[in-house]
């Protein structure tokens, strides 16, 4: 995806097997971040990151949703273990990761990690694409949304 770019249309299941579709992300500034698998240091750091943002994007008015190829069953897991408050999408045959266009990382070994940021009208605003800097996927986010939210506010 390429800054610009509608965000794309999808359906799939969410962490109590529920239909989650990209309409719902409709109408408000919108986060979308993909991370490689649940229950691992890294990708858990980057979830509790937005969690402990979480506060602050929906004073903003943004939804943030986290999606990798994991299980509902996973998710669930995860999301109860460390009290995550967003939804996290199961990423059935990687079929998410393509129609975003995150690729992976250390030669197809491991799933991107990548945050992406879409404004009230669902188009692309930031892209931040970083394996090992779990924490900064939600600042950077964080500071496109609070933009983002100024700008229409003036």
């Amino acid at each position: 995806m390429k800054i610009g770019e509608a965000l794309p249309n999808f359906e799939a299941l969410d962490q109590d097997l529920n239909a989650f579709k990209s309409e719902n992300l409709q109408g408000k500034p919108a986060v979308v971040f993909f991370y490689p698998k649940d229950h691992t240091p890294g990708c858990t750091a980057q979830a509790c990151a937005f969690r402990d943002d979480y506060e602050a994007f929906g004073e903003a008015g943004a939804t943030v949703l986290g999606i990798n190829s994991g299980s509902a069953e996973s998710h669930r897991s995860f999301k109860e273990k460390h009290h995550l408050p967003f939804t996290l999408i199961a990423d059935n045959g990687g079929k998410l990761r393509k129609l975003f266009g995150v690729s992976d990382d250390l030669f197809g070994l491991i799933p991107g990690r990548e945050t992406f940021v879409f404004d009230a009208d669902g188009k692309l605003v930031h892209r931040f694409n970083s394996q090992l800097r779990f924490e900064e996927h939600s600042k950077k986010a964080l500071k496109v949304v609070e933009k983002l939210t100024h700008q229409t506010s003036n």
